[in-house]
């Protein structure tokens, strides 16, 4: 009898067991089923001669919550998810913002401002960006829908639970930047000693904006970068024939560094020997030249009346007639007591080199303004601007190059072996358009710096990579992308319930069983009161 009850007793506890790890696995099935992943990127995290500025942290792991919030509720410990289009930015700039109109256009000029408000302040917890898809939306509509009923999430309501696990950001150890460059060696005529002059073609190819991985710059400076290919691809075809080449050397210049107050250029100029500096006739740097209408800007440091400040102008303009669009004249001095520069032209100007930028900006944008940021992608990009940008820089070059100036001789016309051609300009702005540039993240052997090498070895000769740190004041961190897990959680309340009433079915449960199994007294004697020792004396 005493093994029968034994055996009993091992199959009741063997039930137990089997039922708790059935309510386990029930709970971590749903647990799971309720999660699900999205790609975040952080706010940069930068400093400025020490100076703290952008996202201080990068982990959180908090209730989520909208801007439909109650009047006095703590945000404390809230991740707020807003869409940018329904973004008042006096909530971020702590003033009152009546602009809540739509518009393709509004919405740029919204992410640009609200760029400059997140990258020059100082933010003590984490700040990310994402993509809205539809999981978002149905997630962001749950929160907007308890938010509205008053129900703020909270671990006693429950609702979403926002959880980045990400390590604590760390400095950038010397940033690298790379300077490629390739020639074009003009011809010289049978026993000439001379140095051939140089004209220099350069652009700047890195970004800087609020989310380093979202900085791609489709037209700050991707739209010059592809001016810059392409006008290589043209001459290049132009200087393998010897009976067309120019007696000019033509040298094309890829730089970084250039939102750094164009550090890349600067070390890149002092890298030239004083005979290669002496032999540049002039340089051309290209800016933002993707999303004009009718008029670029061409901006100089020397005077107008400087006799090769007018030849290169009216080369410009005497093209942009002919292509139905202006070129006006922009004159800023620059000031040798101060390191700052707004333009690359103004790197040559420093070192007495003829140059001068062309851009679609009418005035020099500020520090970090401008450089590729949030709101500079592909669907605010003219293709046709780009192919107009190629028109009228290689057209001026080559009337210059062959002493064709003030003649409507059209050198690389439409239809013929030099020709723009569009698709090639498509498919390198669609490559920029999609491949973050912010210098200090990409390494020198980075794909997309080999990628600019390869096609300008295609194109040209002697193909250059310069490796340099960049320096300054500039301080940077890592860790600019995560994986934020969205986790739909009951509230402590429901939880406490599902307790009691596991707790009374198990104790129901055990009573049914005991009862079957060893009769009711024996259940009755598991809660009488044992017997005191002074009664079990006697």
């Amino acid at each position: 009898m005493a093994s029968k009850k034994q055996g009993q007793r091992q199959v009741l506890e063997s039930m137990y067991s089997v039922i708790a790890l059935v309510f386990m696995l029930v709970a971590c099935v749903e647990l799971g089923d309720a999660a699900s992943a999205v790609d975040v990127y952080r706010l940069i995290q930068y400093d400025i001669s020490g100076v703290p500025f952008g996202s201080r942290l990068a982990s959180l792991n908090h209730h989520a919550s909208s801007l439909h919030f109650s009047p006095g509720a703590d945000l404390s410990r809230t991740v707020l998810v807003i869409p940018v289009r329904e973004l008042d930015l006096g909530f971020v700039k702590g003033t009152t913002d009546s602009d809540q109109n739509g518009g393709l256009e509004l919405l740029k000029n919204k992410l640009i401002e609200l760029e400059q408000s997140l990258i020059h302040a100082n933010i003590l917890y984490p700040v990310y960006f994402a993509f809205e898809d539809e999981n978002v939306n149905a997630v962001l509509a749950d929160i907007k829908k308890n938010d509205a009923a008053g129900q703020q999430a909270t671990a006693t309501t429950g609702g979403y639970k926002f959880v980045v696990s990400a390590p604590e950001p760390k400095k950038v150890a010397s940033p690298v930047i790379t300077n490629i460059q390739g020639w074009l060696p003009g011809l010289k005529a049978d026993g000439d000693a001379t140095q051939l002059p140089t004209i220099a073609i350069v652009v700047s190819y890195d970004t800087f904006g609020a989310a380093p991985a979202l900085s791609v710059g489709s037209d700050s400076n991707g739209s010059g970068v592809v001016a810059l290919l392409e006008i290589a691809r043209l001459f290049s075809i132009l200087y393998s024939n010897p009976k067309t080449r120019g007696r000019y050397n033509l040298l094309f210049g890829l730089t970084s560094g250039g939102p750094y107050n164009y550090n890349g250029t600067h070390k890149w100029l002092r890298s030239f020997d004083q005979r290669l500096r002496e032999s540049i006739d002039y340089a051309i740097c290209l800016n933002s030249v993707g999303s004009w209408d009718n008029e670029l800007h061409l901006h100089v440091s020397k005077p107008p009346e400087n006799a090769y400040i007018k030849q290169i102008f009216e080369g410009f303009t005497n093209v942009a007639e002919e292509l139905g669009v202006k070129v006006g004249l922009k004159h800023k001095k620059i000031n040798i007591s101060n390191s700052r520069v707004a333009w690359e032209h103004e790197q040559f100007s420093r070192l007495r080199i003829t140059a001068a930028t062309l851009s679609e900006l009418s005035v020099a944008p500020g520090l970090l303004e401008s450089t590729g940021g949030l709101s500079d992608g592909r669907h605010f990009l003219n293709e046709n601007a780009v192919i107009r940008t190629v028109k009228l820089v290689a057209e001026s070059l080559a009337r210059h190059i062959y002493g064709h100036q003030g003649k409507s001789i059209e050198i690389f016309a439409n239809g013929s072996s030099l020709a723009v051609n569009p698709s090639y300009i498509r498919s390198w702005l669609d490559l920029l358009s999609r491949t973050p540039r912010v210098a200090p993240f990409l390494s020198k052997n980075d794909p997309f710096v080999m990628a600019l090498k390869k096609e300008l070895t295609d194109h040209t000769d002697e193909v250059i990579m310069q490796n340099e740190v960049l320096d300054g004041m500039f301080t940077f961190y890592d860790s600019t992308k995560a994986t934020l897990n969205v986790y739909q959680v009951a509230s402590v309340t429901f939880d406490l319930l599902l307790l009691l009433v596991l707790g009374s079915y198990l104790i129901v449960l055990f009573s049914f069983l005991v009862i079957i199994t060893r009769g009711l007294d024996d259940l009755i004697s598991l809660f009488r009161r044992p017997p005191s020792r002074k009664v079990k004396t006697a």
